[in-house]
């Protein structure tokens, strides 16, 4: 099975070169080989395009005008899931530091398991108001560059807490399509002569695959959306000592209903638990009730060890899963007392009444190949 490359392959490498090039203090991740930093520095501009759930494999396979751009590819972090990777690129340290540890978190902080990117309790919409500042370990890139910095996301997100939060003193941008999208990235760049930097979030991708599958021809199509409006941007940055990079925070794979476990399937097993399932349903956290943990053990491997690993969650932690050295505080808490981590394409769901069915196709959070690697495509206007 592969794990994050956190030593000088990963996401948070790519980070540690960003900033150093851009001239920010240096932290505790090294410099990404495939792009160093001394090659940043020789730009005035740096532009990183994060497209949500673009998956190497899946860009080698079908991407044309990207993929002539190709550098090589990196690893996600664990989990392979869009909260805890787009907290590393926001912040530039892997979960290990920044504590933000899936898409479902226990924040004992609050006492209740919340949906983290919407700063929404799982049981409902209300806004969790601006406690996300205090519930990120690491400061944001933004606040440690001595450039001009903008945050490109979209409408729904730009005011959002997560995205207040996560922006620092960067410049909000929001849009409202893909064209609007480009126009702010090009604007944003337009007539300035000092240095800057330019982050751009696109979630479309991800949409797509969840609903359709990452196999579809819904999001063939929009990958080809996505390589027009990369050649537009190469035409529109042609002669700004522009350097474009395009990257994603995790791939995807397909699932059919047969590779679903519900909980309520297992009352045996959902009576050993203490709360609702945290993290992704590719990367389970099960907070264990005191007294029922040999009962817990004994039944994932009894009834679930065909489908689902067992991991003590402290052991992920020691063996550098979420990150290298020293962990947050509370990232102990927030993975619960047990990970399970599905094989194959299974995944283990629960649901909290007034929850919509599970209807997704396409998934991600697990160590497979396709969800860990992640393209990295660079291009010099």
């Amino acid at each position: 099975m592969p794990k994050p490359n956190y030593h000088d392959g990963s996401i948070v490498n790519l980070m540690s070169s960003l900033t150093l090039g851009l001239g920010g203090a240096p932290g505790p991740y090294r410099p990404l080989p495939l792009l160093l930093p001394e090659t940043i520095a020789e730009v005035d501009h740096l532009v990183l395009w994060v497209i949500d759930g673009l998956g190497h494999h899946y860009l080698q396979r079908h991407g044309r005008l990207l993929r002539r751009y190709l550098q090589g590819s990196m690893t996600s972090v664990f989990p392979t899931s869009t909260a805890p990777a787009i907290t590393t690129f926001l912040t530039g340290v892997a979960p290990q530091q920044h504590g933000v540890t899936g898409w479902f978190m226990h924040l004992k902080e609050l006492g209740t398991v919340a949906r983290i990117l919407p700063f929404q309790p799982r049981w409902g919409k209300v806004g969790l108001g601006g406690a996300v500042n205090a519930l990120l370990g690491y400061p944001v890139v933004f606040d440690r560059l001595p450039v001009r910095s903008y945050y490109i996301i979209h409408n729904s997100l730009v005011n959002s807490a997560y995205g207040v939060a996560s922006a620092g003193d960067a410049i909000r941008l929001g849009y409202r399509n893909l064209r609007g999208c480009l126009d702010a990235l090009i604007g944003a760049l337009r007539g300035w002569r000092e240095r800057s930097y330019v982050y751009v979030y696109w979630s479309t991708f991800d949409s797509l695959c969840h609903e359709h599958g990452v196999g579809s021809a819904a999001a063939l199509h929009h990958l080809h959306e996505l390589e027009a409006g990369f050649a537009f941007l190469l035409q529109a940055l042609a002669g700004s000592n522009t350097l474009l990079i395009v990257t994603a925070d995790h791939g995807f794979i397909d699932t059919a209903p047969t590779d679903r476990t519900h909980l309520k399937q297992h009352p045996e097993l959902a009576a050993c638990l203490s709360m609702p399932l945290c993290g992704e349903p590719r990367a389970v956290y099960c907070h264990v009730r005191p007294g029922k943990v040999s009962r817990f053990e004994n039944y994932v491997r009894e009834r679930l060890g065909d489908h689902y690993e067992l991991y003590p969650s402290e052991d992920l932690i020691r063996q550098g899963w979420f990150g290298l050295g020293e962990p947050d505080s509370r990232l102990s808490e927030r993975i619960g007392d047990y990970t399970l981590l599905p094989k194959g394409q299974h995944i283990l769901i629960d649901s909290l009444p007034g929850e919509k069915p599970w209807k997704q196709v396409g998934v991600h959070g697990g160590l497979s190949e396709q969800e860990l690697y992640v393209p990295l495509v660079v291009a010099r206007c």
